[in-house]
């Protein structure tokens, strides 16, 4: 019995030599517009399934809006909310709950150099990240930098207004807060 082993295992021997080295870089593939006999119109391109949802690239820029509307900002404020808050806060002045948490003090949304700065440099510094800001181009679509953006304008409008400059209804709400 023992023999018979070793018999086969000599004889099995030249044959898992022959495996070699397995490369995924070097074996045969098909490339999308290849020629391909096995499908029904020789293409080795498929259509996609029923119901397959496409993915964009969320990265891929989008040019900026020309106008800005309300549904816009809103939508920037509901991006915002999700996205800056944790570390810009709601009031967008860096002392966001991550911040209270240890992590590097976020910059004031609403500082004078940001409010002079040019939507395009807010949208840029919101995809590619600024000093501990990691970028979040592949999380936040190109439409949405934008009303993110919109929204950021917003806040610093909103934020140290003078109430004389509030319309009455706002101010009167205000007044009887106070």
């Amino acid at each position: 019995m023992r023999r018979a082993v070793g018999l086969i295992l000599v004889a099995a021997l030249p044959a898992l030599s022959a495996c070699g080295e397995a490369n995924m870089d070097d074996q045969a593939r098909a490339k999308t517009w290849d020629r391909n006999p096995f499908f029904p119109r020789q293409l080795t391109m498929r259509q996609p399934v029923s119901g397959t949802v496409p993915r964009t690239d969320p990265a891929r820029e989008a040019p900026q809006p020309q106008t800005i509307s309300q549904d816009l900002v809103e939508r920037g404020r509901q991006r915002y909310a999700v996205f800056c808050t944790p570390c810009h806060g709601q009031d967008g002045r860096g002392q966001g709950i991550a911040v209270a948490r240890g992590f590097p003090h976020a910059g004031d949304l609403t500082a004078e150099p940001l409010r002079k700065a040019p939507a395009a440099e807010i949208y840029d510094a919101i995809g590619n990240g600024r000093r501990a800001m990691f970028g979040m181009a592949q999380m936040i679509p190109s439409a949405d930098r934008w009303a993110i953006v919109a929204y950021v304008r917003a806040l610093q409008l909103s934020q140290d207004a003078p109430v004389a400059s509030l319309p009455p209804d706002d101010r009167a709400r205000l007044e009887a807060t106070q």
